[in-house]
């Protein structure tokens, strides 16, 4: 009689164990509804930050660094560089700048970045170097860190897409929301940084 005993339990306990184990709640993929929502009720989206949350912005700033936007035909008459994934909430800046008769300045920036801004930047670093025609075979240009960041702080770096010592010049930002390079041509590193830094205190607000 124990053993009949002891087979009851056991097929009890395992029938308890079966039972649960079809709860549609533990199914993966299977979402649970909220506590005090009706059925299939749409799940309540989370709120987007506000600007303030999200920090600084970018703007469409009419010079920068002293430097004046240009308009018409010297301006990018499309998506010259690919900026990366763009979501509701964030803006983006691409236009050229110059001073009468000089070489533009290519500026492309972005904020509310959703992952990481140094990896935003690195994507924007390759557009823009696929913009000047840099040549891989020739190696990778490597980013130099400019020490001052300017009022604005995060990280600026630069790099010489050249085999001179000046040439095309790239320079980049990254801070807690936003990234941007820009595109100094006929220039020098330690140039291209001196002017990045100024019109970054202008595009960015």
């Amino acid at each position: 009689m124990r053993v009949q005993r002891s087979l009851v339990l056991t097929a009890a306990v395992l029938g308890l164990v079966l039972l649960s184990g079809c709860r549609t709640d533990d199914v993966e993929g299977v979402p649970v509804a909220p506590s005090g929502s009706a059925s299939g009720a749409e799940p309540t989206a989370s709120a987007e930050p506000t600007a303030d949350a999200a920090g600084r912005r970018v703007v469409d700033a009419a010079t920068a660094g002293g430097l004046s936007r240009v308009t018409g035909d010297g301006a990018p008459s499309d998506v010259v560089v690919d900026p990366g994934e763009m979501r509701d909430g964030m803006n983006l800046v691409m236009n050229n700048y110059a001073l009468a008769g000089g070489d533009p300045v290519l500026v492309v920036a972005v904020d509310n970045v959703p992952e990481e801004t140094t990896e935003r930047r690195e994507h924007l670093w390759r557009g823009m170097l696929e913009h000047v025609k840099w040549d891989y075979g020739l190696g990778q240009p490597e980013a130099q860190p400019v020490e001052d960041a300017g009022p604005l702080g995060g990280s600026v770096e630069c790099m010489l897409a050249s085999l001179a010592e000046d040439g095309d010049v790239i320079c980049g930002w990254a801070d807690d929301t936003t990234a941007g390079v820009a595109h100094f041509p006929n220039s020098t590193l330690p140039e291209a940084a001196e002017l990045f830094v100024a019109m970054r205190a202008d595009l960015e607000k």
